[in-house]
C-alpha cells in the first residue's frame, strides 16, 4: 500500500494504538512550544505535576502575546515563564523577538518531527514537513512531562495543488479560497496534505501561510512535504543540517482528495465575522478602509514585508488611513532596517509595531467605532479586534498594501507588472532575544501577585442535575466563550478575574446566573468552541461551575479542553432535539457511572418532562479523566478511577 506523509510520520512517532480513523493514538512529541498568553496557564500545571526534567527534545517558551505593560500583570506572568524556563532548561524567547510561529520556523522547525504548541497555529509549521499541532495547555504541559501526546487517528485530506498561479495571487488569496470552499468545519478532525506539481510554486514562507490558517479550517494539522525548496530555505536560514527528504509514496492513499486549481484563484478577502466569508475583492468593490493592519504569523515574513515596501515606495497613505506593520521576527525587522525598506516603509506613513502579535489577538491598535480594518490575519470574529461594531476583513499584503494607498479596498492587480521579490542569499541569524538555559532545579519560580492557582475538576458524580445557564447557537468561538482583548489579556493567569467576561460576547451576566446556579449546563450548537487553543474557554466556565457542555457538535482542541479541564462534553443524538432545550430548564443527567466511549446517556428535561439521547465521543482515557476531575488530577494520581 502506497503511504502519505502524515501517515509515514505518525507511524514513525507511534507508541500506542493503531493507526485507524477514529482510534486513539499516542504519538512521541519532539518538541513543543507556549506563548505568554498560554503559557502561565501551561507552566503552573507543569510545576503541579512534580517532574523532574522534560521528556522533549526541545521545549521552547516565547513572549510574543501580551506585551503592552501598562500595567505589573503582563511583566510578573513573563518574569514567572522565564523562571520556569530556567529551571526546566526551556529555551525563552524575549520581548520583541516576534511571533513564535515565524520564529519556530525560522529557528527550530524540522521535518518529520513532532511538535505540539499550546497555540491553534501551531501548524504553521507543517510548511515545512513537520507535524504540528495545536493543542491545549495542559496538553503541553503532559508532553512535556511525559513525552506524549493523545489524539484521535484523523482523517488525512489530500489538497491536491494543480495549475499556474495568477499574477499578484498570494499564498493568502489561495488559503482564502480553500475556505470559501471547505468552511471553518472543513478540516475538523483531519490533516490536510498537501501535494501536486504547483507545491512546487511555493516558498516555505508561502506555505508556511497555508498551513497556518488551516487552524481556521478546523484541521488537526497541515502537512506540506519537505523537498527541495524546504532544504533551500534552511541553507539560507543557517540550519541545512535540519533538511530530511519526505513525500508521500506516489498514489498514495487518503480518505479524501480535494483538487485546487491555482489558476482559478484571485485576489480575495474574508468579510466580516468569519475566515470562511470569502469573495473576491473584484466582487466587493471599492470599500472605504480606515485601518489597515500587516503581519502576523500569517503574514509576517521577509518577502511579505519587502512587497509591502515595493507597493509603498515613493507614495504616501491615504490620509484616512492608519497603516500598522507587526513584522514576524525581529530578523526580519533586522534585514528591513539593513536593506532600506523600512526608510520606505516610514516614508510613506506606516505606524510601525514591535515583531509580536499585536493587534491580530487585540492586543491594541482597536479600530474606531464602525470602522472598516483591513488584517493580513487569519481571524476576523466579531470583537476580537477590540471593537464590537468594526468590520474586518482579512486580505494579503498585497491587497493590504495597495488599499491602503487608495482609501478604499484595492485589487493589486491593478498597481501593473506583478512585484516578484527575491530570498536573500542568507537570512538575519542574530540571537539577543534568546535565552539558551540548562536546567537549573533549584531555580526560584516567581510568582506576581496576579498569578492565581489554576482551577481543578472534582470526581464525577453518578448523577447530575443543573440548569441550563447559557443556550448558544453554531460556531461559538473561543473569543465568544473568553474574550481576549486588551483589557482581559492581562488576566490570563488570574481565572477568578476572567470569569466576570466569560460568555460576555453573547450575554452580559453569564457569571452572575452561574455564581447563582452553583453549577449549570451549557448548550450549543455546531462547532461549538472553534477558534483558538485557549484553555481559559474551559478552564473560566470550570471556575463558574459549569459540569456539562452539550452541543451538536465540538471543535477539537476545545472539546479536549474540557475534557482535561473535568467538563462533560455531550452531542445531541438527533440535532433536532436542540430545540427541546431552552435557557433555565432543569437537566438531570442520568447513568453517568455507565458512561463509557461507545454508548449514549439519558437527559430528562424536568421543565418539560421529555427524555432525549446524547452521545459522548470520547476515548476510554477520557472517560477515565473526567471520572477523576480532568486531565491535571489523572497526570498525579496516575489512576483510573471508578465513578
Amino acid at each position: 500500500m502506497s503511504t502519505n506523509l502524515a501517515v509515514k510520520i505518525l507511524k514513525s512517532h507511534l507508541l500506542e494504538g493503531e493507526l485507524q480513523q477514529g482510534h486513539e493514538i499516542a504519538i512521541k512529541v519532539n518538541q513543543t512550544l507556549t506563548q505568554d498568553s498560554t503559557g502561565t496557564m501551561v507552566y503552573l500545571q507543569l510545576e503541579a505535576m512534580g517532574i523532574k526534567e522534560l521528556k522533549t527534545d526541545l521545549s521552547v517558551a516565547y513572549i510574543d502575546h501580551n506585551m503592552l505593560q501598562a500595567g505589573f500583570e503582563n511583566a510578573d506572568d513573563h518574569a514567572f515563564i522565564q523562571s520556569v524556563a530556567a529551571k526546566y532548561g526551556i529555551v525563552f524567547s524575549k520581548p520583541g523577538n516576534g511571533i513564535c510561529h515565524q520564529l519556530h520556523l525560522e529557528r527550530f522547525s524540522k521535518p518529520g518531527d513532532v511538535l505540539i504548541g499550546s497555540d491553534s497555529h501551531t501548524p504553521t509549521s507543517g510548511g515545512m514537513g513537520m507535524l504540528a499541532i495545536g493543542a491545549g495547555g495542559l496538553d503541553v504541559a503532559v508532553a512535556m512531562a511525559k513525552g506524549n501526546y493523545y489524539l484521535k487517528m484523523p482523517r488525512i485530506i489530500n489538497i491536491r495543488l494543480e495549475g499556474q498561479r495568477k499574477p499578484w495571487t498570494s499564498a493568502k488569496d489561495i488559503i482564502l479560497h480553500i475556505l470559501g470552499k471547505l468552511t471553518v468545519k472543513g478540516g475538523v478532525n483531519a490533516i490536510l496534505e498537501y501535494s501536486g506539481e504547483s507545491v512546487k510554486q511555493l516558498s516555505v514562507p508561502e506555505r508556511a501561510t497555508i498551513t497556518n490558517m488551516g487552524a481556521e479550517l478546523g484541521a488537526t494539522a497541515s502537512l506540506f512535504p519537505s523537498d527541495e525548496i524546504t532544504y533551500d530555505f534552511l541553507k539560507r536560514q543557517g540550519r541545512e543540517e535540519a533538511y530530511k527528504p519526505l513525500s508521500a509514496d506516489e498514489n498514495a492513499d487518503y480518505d479524501e482528495t480535494i483538487i485546487i486549481h491555482l489558476d482559478e484563484v484571485v485576489p480575495s478577502a474574508a468579510m466580516p465575522h468569519s475566515p470562511d466569508k470569502v469573495a473576491t475583492i473584484a466582487e466587493l468593490g471599492a470599500i472605504p478602509v480606515d485601518q489597515v493592519n500587516i503581519g502576523s504569523c500569517t503574514n509576517g515574513s521577509y518577502a511579505d514585508f519587502m512587497k509591502v515596501a515595493g507597493i509603498l515606495k515613493g507614495k504616501k497613505v491615504h490620509p484616512r488611513v492608519s497603516l500598522t506593520l507587526s513584522p514576524g521576527s525581529s530578523n526580519v525587522l533586522k534585514m528591513l532596517a539593513e536593506n532600506g525598506a523600512m526608510a520606505d516603509l516610514i516614508g510613506a506613513g506606516v505606524r510601525l509595531l514591535e515583531a509580536g502579535c499585536g493587534p491580530c489577538i487585540g492586543m491594541g491598535q482597536a479600530p474606531k467605532s464602525g470602522a472598516v480594518s483591513l488584517r493580513t490575519f487569519n481571524r476576523n470574529f466579531k470583537g476580537r479586534c477590540g471593537t464590537v461594531d468594526a468590520e474586518v476583513f482579512l486580505v494579503s499584503p498585497e491587497t493590504a498594501a495597495a488599499s491602503a494607498i487608495a482609501g478604499h479596498l484595492t485589487d493589486p492587480r491593478s498597481l501593473g507588472e506583478e512585484m516578484v521579490i527575491e530570498e536573500p542569499e542568507v537570512y538575519a541569524n542574530d540571537d539577543g532575544y534568546w535565552i539558551t538555559n540548562s536546567p537549573e532545579p533549584r531555580t526560584t519560580i516567581e510568582m506576581g501577585p496576579n498569578i492565581k492557582p489554576v482551577p481543578q475538576g472534582t470526581p464525577m458524580k453518578r448523577e447530575l442535575e443543573a440548569e441550563v445557564l447559557l443556550k448558544a447557537g453554531d460556531n461559538i468561538t473561543t473569543d465568544d466563550i473568553m474574550p481576549s482583548n486588551a483589557s482581559l489579556l492581562p488576566f490570563r493567569s488570574n481565572i477568578p478575574e476572567l470569569s466576570k467576561q466569560c460568555f460576555s460576547t453573547i450575554i452580559d451576566d453569564f457569571s452572575d446566573r452561574a455564581l447563582r446556579a452553583g453549577q449549570g449546563i451549557v448548550i450549543g450548537g455546531n462547532n461549538y468552541g472553534q477558534g483558538s487553543s485557549r484553555e481559559h474557554a474551559a478552564l473560566v466556565p470550570l471556575y463558574l461551575g459549569v459540569k456539562a457542555v452539550i452541543a451538536k457538535s465540538f471543535a477539537r482542541i476545545h472539546q479536549a479542553n474540557l475534557i482535561n479541564a473535568g467538563i462533560l462534553p455531550l452531542v445531541f443524538d438527533r440535532e433536532e432535539d436542540y430545540g427541546m432545550v431552552n435557557e433555565g430548564d432543569s437537566l438531570f443527567i442520568k447513568n453517568l457511572s455507565a458512561l463509557d466511549d461507545k454508548g449514549f446517556v439519558t437527559v430528562v428535561n424536568n421543565n418539560t418532562k421529555e427524555n432525549f439521547k446524547v452521545i459522548f465521543q470520547g476515548s476510554a482515557r477520557d472517560v477515565a479523566m473526567l471520572k477523576v476531575g480532568g486531565a491535571l488530577n489523572y497526570a498525579v494520581k496516575g489512576e483510573r478511577n471508578d465513578v
